[in-house]
């Protein structure tokens, strides 16, 4: 969202989140805010003020005591942020409205290798670019597995199909097409997109309102430079460990990989990665697109000789992977979501 439109739309979105603070997130009577900037941001970067929690009455399975969300800085850049967050004991949505949506809307899901989540480089730098061209942006502020909740492996899972079912509740609040909602996530975020795309039926919480009537299959998918397996070599190792813990048995990796889990009626995927990515292994994302053609799913795939990894969109100025956004707005036209 640009600079103009936050000064413009600072009293018109109070107004909204006055107004919907006491229907969204099933009654909840309160939202919990993002975390604040540690400095002022460049004009046309300033933070979202709109957020949804996911659960009413708490997030399911908190371990005692809970964690204390931490927020660290660490861009080194004055005119830049680069948080890092973690002790997630509310999960939410932060909102990024369009002046003029176009009813499709995107759930983006940062990395951080199951260590963090990274708002602003995979998270809000995303979503002001969909927003500036009609989409809404929700950015995911998911519970970490590593964390103590019940759910374990599953629990960024349940944030997830938590958080797609509730903007689908709540779609005429955003000018929303329910069945546009496609969902996008980065490095371990996007091991969270795939894994929603892989198994948004399967039960991972108890169903606590009316928006767990919905469905939790997204739209589409866009999984980018994605962690995917969980088994060695081509597992992230960081990734692996925070989800499934330091030896994780076969099953285990299994039920978390994916490209193994990949059901018949999977959403269309658009597919994106470098191929000198010293991190994740591009063959995680060679393992989806084989998955995923086996069962006939719909796949566009791009991979670039250069680009390393958690590029996002700043690290991606200046090479040829910095056409990978209008690559994804050009397919997302063929597929009906916009």
């Amino acid at each position: 969202m640009g600079g103009a439109d936050a000064e413009r739309g600072v009293g018109r979105r109070a107004l909204l989140i006055g107004g919907l603070a006491a229907g969204l997130a099933g009654g909840a009577a309160a939202q919990t805010p993002p975390p604040r900037a540690a400095r002022p941001l460049s004009p046309g970067l300033a933070d979202p003020v709109e957020t949804i929690d996911l659960w009413p009455g708490g997030a399911p399975g908190a371990p005692t005591p809970l964690p204390v969300e931490t927020v660290e800085e660490r861009a080194t850049d004055p005119l830049l942020a680069d948080r890092a967050v973690w002790g997630i004991a509310r999960p939410r949505m932060t909102v990024f409205r369009p002046d003029r949506p176009n009813g499709a809307a995107v759930l983006i899901t940062p990395g951080g290798g199951y260590r963090w989540v990274v708002i602003d480089k995979e998270g809000y730098e995303m979503a002001r670019w969909l927003a500036a061209r009609g989409f809404t942006a929700f950015v995911l502020f998911y519970r970490l597995p590593g964390e103590g909740w019940a759910a374990g492996a599953d629990t960024p899972l349940a944030d997830a199909q938590r958080a797609i079912r509730l903007v689908r509740h709540h779609a005429g609040a955003y000018a929303l097409s329910p069945d546009r909602v496609a969902a996008m996530g980065f490095s371990a975020g996007g091991h969270v997109c795939a894994d929603l795309a892989a198994r948004f039926a399967t039960g991972v919480y108890a169903p606590v309102d009316a928006a767990d009537r919905l469905s939790a299959r997204p739209h589409s998918a866009a999984p980018l430079y994605p962690v995917i397996s969980m088994r060695l070599p081509d597992a992230h190792a960081g990734s692996r460990a925070m989800l499934l813990g330091a030896a994780p048995t076969p099953a285990m990796e299994a039920a978390h990989s994916p490209d193994r889990n990949v059901p018949a009626d999977a959403p269309p995927h658009f597919l994106l990665h470098a191929e000198d990515d010293d991190a994740v292994p591009v063959a995680n994302t060679l393992l989806l697109r084989a998955a995923l053609t086996a069962r006939g799913i719909a796949v566009e795939t791009h991979l670039f000789a250069a680009g390393g990894h958690g590029f996002g969109l700043r690290k991606a100025i200046g090479k040829p992977v910095s056409a990978w956004p209008e690559l994804w707005l050009a397919w997302a036209r063929t597929i009906g979501l916009v």
